[in-house]
């Protein structure tokens, strides 16, 4: 999630701002310290126009650029 969201240049900040989500809860959830419901998921992946398997599959962004889709 986190190296997708770098590679398009998006602060932390920022994207919890549009989203609607607490930027402490998306770095633990970035961390895989914490899980994201469904909903978050959902809107992380929109916002950043990926599926949700770009986000919840380990994958480097190269691989994501070089593809146009997930493994």
């Amino acid at each position: 999630m986190k190296a997708i969201r770098e590679a398009r240049g998006i602060s932390l900040r920022q994207l919890a701002k549009d989203i609607g989500r607490d930027p402490g809860f998306l770095s633990r959830v970035e961390s895989d310290e914490q899980g994201a419901g469904d909903e978050t998921l959902h809107l992380y992946a929109a916002y950043l126009d990926v599926p949700i398997a770009a986000i919840t599959h380990k994958e480097t962004p190269r691989d994501h650029e070089r593809s146009g889709s997930p493994h």
